[in-house]
């Protein structure tokens, strides 16, 4: 990273008072010159682990990194360079889950009763990967004993509400400024389950490389992730669209193509750029991230949404 692309991010970031290693929530690098409606979040990839939060788990920093979208925030580092900028959370996912609705709180995990707007019910919460998970990727147990309550819920203000504040106010800026947005929500996958039942169950082995997400198109326009997907497919790649990932809350959240606001999920199988024992970037990290850029940036061109857009408006009004 350049010196002043380093300054742009620690001037854009907001502060936090959860954790001493958190004086900013997250970080925002800015292009030079906002040129596209395009905004990117990478929600997962943050690796400052507290060393508060180091005490109270029995795991090592290893096993809990099996849960972070390890390097993304880099792999989509050439947010900058087409004109959009790139949100990016400090703390790690098994800390807090910013791919979840606020308060998707687990009651197996909470010292005491939870409040009554919680969501304990979901298939997340049950799975002990809630807004605070209480299980890493593996199943394995992250605490020693229950939290308090009143330490999930400081989490949530001073950590989820600041990154979804700054998510929001990037998208309305979008929309002011080039009347749509696009949002684009970075996510690794293990490559150990990138792989389509559907597709092995007729004997098709090949490991999925990318799945794009859109919440079976109700996040946003076909044509454009139809685009984005070509595009890979067109460079080798093994795409696949919503199986087994079709987006999580943000995509679902944000996704609202009648009022101009498109929200797609692109999840990278983590061994196509990465060693995902020793958590070291391979040989084609630098390839990946390249082909990444060159692919968002055929669509980032205001012009070129526009193009896209418009023409699946043109072809429902017929």
């Amino acid at each position: 990273m350049n010196e002043g692309m380093r300054e742009r991010r620690e001037t854009s970031s907001a502060e936090s008072s959860c954790e001493p290693e958190f004086e900013r929530a997250f970080d925002i690098i800015e292009p030079d010159a906002l040129a596209s409606p395009l905004v990117f979040s990478s929600p997962h990839s943050g690796r400052i682990y507290p060393a508060r939060f180091l005490a109270a788990t029995p795991l090592d920093q290893a096993t809990l990194r099996r849960s972070e979208d390890a390097f993304v925030d880099d792999l989509f580092a050439s947010a900058s360079a087409i004109g959009a900028p790139l949100l990016l959370a400090r703390f790690p996912r098994a800390y807090l889950d910013l791919n979840r609705e606020p308060y998707e709180l687990d009651p197996k995990l909470f010292d005491g009763v939870l409040p009554a707007f919680a969501n304990a019910r979901s298939l997340r919460v049950a799975a002990g990967l809630g807004t605070i998970p209480r299980v890493v990727a593996d199943a394995r147990e992250i605490y020693q004993s229950r939290l308090s309550l009143e330490e999930g819920l400081r989490r949530i203000d001073s950590l989820y509400k600041p990154y979804h504040a700054a998510l929001r106010g990037l998208m309305e800026r979008a929309t002011g400024r080039f009347g749509v947005a696009v949002l684009i929500d970075c996510h690794s996958m293990p490559s150990t389950g990138a792989r389509d039942p559907l597709l092995a169950a007729r004997g098709d082995k090949r490991r999925i490389d990318f799945v794009i997400g859109d919440r079976y198109g109700a996040s946003a326009s076909t044509g454009l992730v139809d685009v984005v997907e070509d595009r890979l497919r067109g460079r080798g790649y093994h795409v696949m669209r919503n199986r087994p990932y079709a987006g999580g809350f943000i995509t679902e959240h944000y996704g609202k193509p009648a009022a101009g606001w498109h929200a797609l999920q692109i999840e990278v199988s983590r061994g196509l750029y990465m060693n995902e024992a020793t958590l070291q970037k391979n040989e084609r990290f630098d390839a990946v991230a390249r082909d990444l850029g060159e692919v968002l940036a055929a669509v980032a061109r205001q012009e070129d949404l526009a193009e896209i857009l418009g023409g699946e408006r043109r072809a429902a009004a017929e």
